[in-house]
């Protein structure tokens, strides 16, 4: 599931980089996004012969997890088969890292989810956002589009997170955390001294 928050308002916000991940996903897998019970916009198809849901809680971030829980106590969904999709402000805008479980770093839509699943140990497709750089407040910033310096790397990084969860639902999140995670994807990252942040 992707993570944002509902209205035109936020569509293209750093906020919402987990939903353009999941439109960008059912575009490729022609599922469309048009049930709307739970508050969340959402659709069910079929990858590599497995029934999958792809899913955007439409209510506000810091209350996402609440048509989570309700979905997958509805379907009797495991929460091993979850896989989160958000941004990330302790990642460089473009880097992509899958985890599973880990803290939530400040993250509200995380922490919801967190408390209305009941646990952190699901799967997590984390896009990286960076931090301000011209003072602004987090919240600002969160809920800004990209500098326009940085637009085509998130669009970059929206595609490969769409390849991303692509692979998941086709071969495991253990699979995938092996092959995504092994190496810098962008010219930033290679660029990057050794042992700096991930």
């Amino acid at each position: 599931m992707g993570l944002g928050n509902p209205g035109k308002q936020y569509e293209g916000t750093r906020h919402n980089a987990g939903f353009l991940v999941v439109e960008g996903l059912a575009r490729r897998l022609a599922i469309p996004l048009s049930e709307k019970k739970f508050k969340a916009r959402w659709g069910v198809g079929e990858v590599s012969g497995r029934r999958i849901a792809l899913f955007e809680p439409l209510a506000y971030m810091n209350r996402s997890g609440e048509p989570v829980g309700q979905f997958i106590r509805y379907f009797g969904v495991s929460t091993e088969d979850l896989l989160a999709i958000h941004d990330d402000l302790d990642l460089p805008c473009g880097r992509i890292r899958l985890v599973r479980g880990g803290g939530a770093g400040g993250h509200r839509g995380v922490l919801s989810l967190a408390e209305h699943v009941g646990h952190a140990g699901f799967g997590r497709l984390k896009l990286g956002i960076g931090r301000p750089l011209h003072g602004e407040a987090v919240e600002a910033f969160v809920l800004s589009s990209p500098y326009p310096e940085e637009r085509a790397e998130f669009r970059d990084m929206i595609e490969r997170g769409v390849e991303v969860v692509e692979f998941v639902l086709e071969r495991g999140i253990d699979l995938a955390m092996n092959r995504f995670n092994a190496a810098p994807r962008s010219k930033r990252d290679s660029e990057a001294p050794p042992g700096g942040s991930p």
